[in-house]
Protein backbone atom coordinates (compact mmCIF):
# COMPACT_ATOMS: atom_id res chain seq x y z
CA UNK A 1 0.00 0.00 0.00
CA UNK A 2 1.32 3.37 -1.02
CA UNK A 3 1.94 6.26 1.73
CA UNK A 4 -0.66 7.85 -0.09
CA UNK A 5 -3.52 5.73 0.15
CA UNK A 6 -2.30 4.85 3.81
CA UNK A 7 -2.94 7.98 4.65
CA UNK A 8 -6.26 8.38 2.73
CA UNK A 9 -7.15 5.39 4.82
CA UNK A 10 -5.76 6.54 7.97
CA UNK A 11 -7.71 9.58 8.18
CA UNK A 12 -10.90 7.58 7.56
CA UNK A 13 -10.07 5.04 10.75
CA UNK A 14 -8.82 8.26 12.69
CA UNK A 15 -12.32 9.73 11.90
CA UNK A 16 -14.33 6.37 13.26
CA UNK A 17 -12.13 5.63 16.18
CA UNK A 18 -12.40 9.25 17.36
CA UNK A 19 -16.32 8.54 16.57
CA UNK A 20 -16.35 5.67 18.59
CA UNK A 21 -13.78 6.71 21.63
CA UNK A 22 -17.10 10.03 21.86
CA UNK A 23 -20.35 8.05 21.05
CA UNK A 24 -19.15 4.21 21.34
CA UNK A 25 -17.47 3.51 24.57
CA UNK A 26 -20.23 5.26 26.89
CA UNK A 27 -23.19 3.68 24.80
CA UNK A 28 -21.46 0.15 24.61
CA UNK A 29 -20.97 0.17 28.25
CA UNK A 30 -24.76 0.83 28.44
CA UNK A 31 -26.03 -1.80 26.32
CA UNK A 32 -23.55 -4.67 27.10
CA UNK A 33 -22.49 -3.74 30.48
CA UNK A 34 -21.25 -7.30 30.98
CA UNK A 35 -18.51 -7.40 28.50
CA UNK A 36 -17.90 -3.51 28.07
CA UNK A 37 -18.07 -3.17 31.63
CA UNK A 38 -15.89 -4.36 35.02
CA UNK A 39 -17.26 -5.45 38.28
CA UNK A 40 -18.23 -3.93 40.90
CA UNK A 41 -19.58 -1.47 38.54
CA UNK A 42 -18.98 1.98 39.76
CA UNK A 43 -20.46 5.26 38.43
CA UNK A 44 -17.49 7.46 39.05
CA UNK A 45 -15.26 4.70 36.90
CA UNK A 46 -17.21 4.68 34.11
CA UNK A 47 -17.27 8.35 34.16
CA UNK A 48 -13.47 8.78 34.33
CA UNK A 49 -12.97 5.83 31.15
CA UNK A 50 -15.75 7.83 28.94
CA UNK A 51 -13.91 11.31 29.58
CA UNK A 52 -10.77 10.21 28.76
CA UNK A 53 -11.66 8.40 25.87
CA UNK A 54 -14.26 10.93 24.73
CA UNK A 55 -10.88 13.45 25.36
CA UNK A 56 -9.13 10.69 23.10
CA UNK A 57 -11.55 10.69 20.52
CA UNK A 58 -11.66 14.79 19.75
CA UNK A 59 -8.05 15.15 19.31
CA UNK A 60 -7.92 11.88 16.74
CA UNK A 61 -10.61 13.83 15.03
CA UNK A 62 -8.29 16.86 14.91
CA UNK A 63 -5.51 14.46 14.01
CA UNK A 64 -7.50 13.05 10.97
CA UNK A 65 -7.11 16.52 9.39
CA UNK A 66 -3.20 15.97 9.04
CA UNK A 67 -1.78 12.44 10.04
CA UNK A 68 1.71 13.06 9.56
CA UNK A 69 1.64 16.10 11.77
CA UNK A 70 0.18 13.37 14.63
CA UNK A 71 2.22 10.77 14.53
CA UNK A 72 3.16 11.37 18.45
CA UNK A 73 -0.84 11.05 19.20
CA UNK A 74 -1.31 7.71 16.80
CA UNK A 75 1.35 6.16 18.51
CA UNK A 76 -0.08 7.15 21.70
CA UNK A 77 -3.20 5.67 20.83
CA UNK A 78 -1.65 2.56 19.77
CA UNK A 79 0.54 1.76 22.22
CA UNK A 80 -2.11 3.02 25.47
CA UNK A 81 -4.60 0.45 23.83
CA UNK A 82 -1.92 -2.18 23.95
CA UNK A 83 -0.74 -1.45 27.17
CA UNK A 84 -4.79 -1.43 28.49
CA UNK A 85 -5.54 -4.47 26.56
CA UNK A 86 -3.11 -6.18 28.05
CA UNK A 87 -3.54 -5.30 31.86
CA UNK A 88 -7.20 -6.17 31.61
CA UNK A 89 -6.42 -9.07 29.46
CA UNK A 90 -4.76 -10.27 32.85
CA UNK A 91 -7.24 -9.37 35.09
CA UNK A 92 -9.93 -10.95 32.86
CA UNK A 93 -8.19 -14.05 32.81
CA UNK A 94 -7.40 -13.95 36.85
CA UNK A 95 -11.08 -13.07 37.33
CA UNK A 96 -13.70 -14.99 36.19
CA UNK A 97 -16.01 -12.55 36.60
CA UNK A 98 -14.46 -10.27 34.04
CA UNK A 99 -14.07 -13.57 31.74
CA UNK A 100 -16.85 -11.59 29.37
CA UNK A 101 -14.44 -8.42 28.64
CA UNK A 102 -12.58 -11.58 26.65
CA UNK A 103 -15.09 -10.87 24.28
CA UNK A 104 -15.82 -7.48 24.27
CA UNK A 105 -13.27 -4.42 25.24
CA UNK A 106 -10.34 -6.33 24.99
CA UNK A 107 -10.52 -7.23 21.16
CA UNK A 108 -11.19 -4.10 20.34
CA UNK A 109 -8.72 -2.41 22.29
CA UNK A 110 -5.69 -4.66 20.54
CA UNK A 111 -8.17 -4.07 17.22
CA UNK A 112 -7.80 -0.78 17.31
CA UNK A 113 -4.20 -0.60 17.52
CA UNK A 114 -3.73 -2.80 15.34
CA UNK A 115 -5.79 -1.13 12.73
CA UNK A 116 -3.61 2.02 13.39
CA UNK A 117 -0.13 0.41 13.24
CA UNK A 118 -0.85 -0.66 10.09
CA UNK A 119 -2.03 2.38 8.70
CA UNK A 120 0.19 4.32 10.06
CA UNK A 121 1.98 6.04 7.13
CA UNK A 122 5.82 6.60 7.06
CA UNK A 123 7.48 9.56 7.64
CA UNK A 124 8.26 11.44 4.51
CA UNK A 125 11.89 11.85 3.32
CA UNK A 126 13.45 15.27 3.79
CA UNK A 127 14.13 17.13 0.76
Amino acid sequence: MTNENKIKFMKIALVMIGLIYIFGIFTLMKILPDSWGWEPHQHEYELMIMGIYATLGVFLLLASLDPLANRSLIWFTIASNIVHGFIMLSLALLDPAETPNLWGDIPALFLIAMVLWVLMPKKPEPS
